[in-house]
């Protein structure tokens, strides 16, 4: 596993305190599982993605990710109905260990309010919530 400061948390995403981030695309917002949290999970084996057209309020459970070593639930970030799934990680769930921000998003959203993003921690902000949980 990686040290705390060996993760790559970009500046351009939003994070959880359960691990998840979320990406403004300015009429979506991307979501997906953090290097913290791909890095803790080890090899990523099998996503259960939700369905297009579903709704989630903030901080409720909307899929699974196995991995070699557990079953994690993973939570919405900001509340809103899913417009996207990232359907390459029903055959690749490695993808999320690989490039956890880009090629392994998981989900993309039309949020509920468009601002909500803002109430998430920075990369700075969570970095201090890590380092803090040493």
């Amino acid at each position: 596993m990686k040290d705390i400061e060996e993760l790559f948390l970009p500046d351009d995403v939003f994070y959880t305190e359960s691990h998840e981030w979320a990406r403004d695309e300015e009429e979506t917002v991307a979501v997906g599982v953090n290097d913290y949290a791909q890095d803790q999970l080890g090899d990523i084996v099998f996503v259960e993605l939700p369905e297009i057209g579903d709704t989630f309020e903030k901080g409720e459970e909307f899929g699974t990710l196995e991995s070699v070593k557990a079953v994690s639930e993973i939570y919405m970030p900001v509340g809103g109905k899913i417009v996207a799934i990232n359907e390459a990680l029903l055959e690749e769930p490695e993808l999320i260990n690989q490039e956890p921000y880009n090629g392994g998003w998981i989900v993309e959203i039309e949020p509920n309010d468009p601002d909500e993003i803002h109430s998430l921690m920075t990369s700075k902000e969570y970095m201090e919530m890590l380092k803090g949980a040493e």
